[in-house]
This record gives C-alpha cells, sequence and structure tokens, in this order.
C-alpha cells in the first residue's frame, strides 16, 4: 500500500533552466548550450550540490577558462534567473494527494546556497512533511545513501514509498532500494503513472 510520495524538485516542482539566464545574454539557444557542455556544466554545478561553496567552484572554473570569466561569474551572481514558474499541476496535485491522506516528502540535489532564494517564493514547499537535500547531507543522487536518509529520518517503509524525478537514473536508484519510481515529464503524466501504481 503506498503511502508516502517523495518529489525531486527542480523541473518537477519548480522550473529550473540555465537557459533563462544564459539565452538572453549569448542571443541563441545554441550558444547556450555550448556553454552548458564545454563551461559551467552540469558536472560542474552539481558540485555545489554536495556543498562545494559558489565562490569555490567559480573561482577554479575561472581559473580553467579566465576568457570565460564574467559568463562564469553570472552563474552565481544571477543564478535566480534560471528559475521560472512552478511546474504547472504540480501544487494542486499535491495538495489532493494530502487531503487524501498521503505523506509528501522532497529528495533534492540542490545547494544550501540558492535554496534559500526560493523556499519561500513557491508555496509548494509549505506542502512537504520533511525535505533530504543534498546540499546538506553532502551526498546527491542517485547515491543511495541519500535515499536511506531519507527512510531513516522519516521512518518510510520502501514499498510503501513512490519517487518521482524527472532523471531516469536518479528513478533507477530509488527502485533498486524497493521504492517505486515515476520518470516525470508533467503533472498529468505523472498522475496518469501513479494511479496506475495504486491499482496494480
Amino acid at each position: 500500500m503506498i503511502k508516502n510520495i517523495i518529489f525531486d524538485f527542480g523541473r518537477v516542482l519548480v522550473d529550473w533552466n540555465q537557459h533563462y539566464l544564459y539565452d538572453p545574454y549569448f542571443g541563441s539557444k545554441e550558444k547556450t548550450d555550448w556553454f552548458i557542455q564545454h563551461i559551467c556544466t552540469i558536472e560542474w554545478n552539481n558540485q555545489t550540490d554536495v556543498g562545494k561553496t559558489f565562490a569555490q567552484a567559480i573561482a577554479e572554473k575561472t581559473a580553467e577558462f579566465p576568457e570565460w570569466e564574467k559568463e562564469i561569474r553570472m552563474y552565481g551572481d544571477q543564478w535566480i534567473q534560471m528559475i521560472g514558474d512552478p511546474i504547472p499541476g504540480m501544487y494542486e496535485w499535491i495538495l489532493r494527494l494530502k487531503q487524501d491522506g498521503y505523506s509528501i516528502y522532497g529528495l533534492t540535489n540542490w545547494s544550501t546556497e540558492t535554496f534559500p532564494l526560493v523556499r519561500h517564493r513557491f508555496p509548494v514547499f509549505d506542502l512537504l512533511d520533511g525535505i533530504v537535500m543534498s546540499g546538506e547531507e553532502k551526498i546527491a543522487k542517485p547515491d543511495h545513501r541519500i535515499y536511506h536518509i531519507l527512510l531513516s529520518r522519516y521512518q518510510l517503509s520502501p514499498h510503501e514509498c513512490v519517487f518521482i524525478d524527472d532523471n531516469a537514473h536518479n528513478v533507477a536508484a530509488a527502485q533498486a532500494l524497493g521504492i517505486h519510481g515515476i520518470q516525470f515529464f508533467s503533472a498529468e503524466q505523472a498522475q496518469r503513472a501513479f494511479h496506475a501504481l495504486e491499482h496494480a
């Protein structure tokens, strides 16, 4: 019986996209894509998700690519411009889930420096019964240890949980621990997949 639903944050509850910051600056999506693939990469960003400060990460990256210093510093100084709107339909769905008696948790790869910038901007976070954040734990998904932290902290049984994340690797890691997993593409698709699990 499913009792608990665990949600990722970025691109599941709130829209996060480097293109919002860099497309207007570079003047094209293609130039932003190149910059993300070669300079401020996802792998580099993930270092801040496990506790490296933005100051340290940016200093290291500007030392590596001094010709890109201005653009690299934008990543930290104007980070909030990468945040878009709430993901459509998610607040309403989570509110219904709570009204139906489910417990709702967050499991996110997010820096402790930047999460406070959005914590009170999105009411959906107020609906959560607990949050485990990689920046606080110094461990990130898909490392199994961060899933164990959430299960242990809130005394959850894996088979009673559903984990919803846009990253297939993170979903697979949850499933390997006995947690039901749904890869997220939209609120409507995730709801359909959840209802199918409920009635399986």
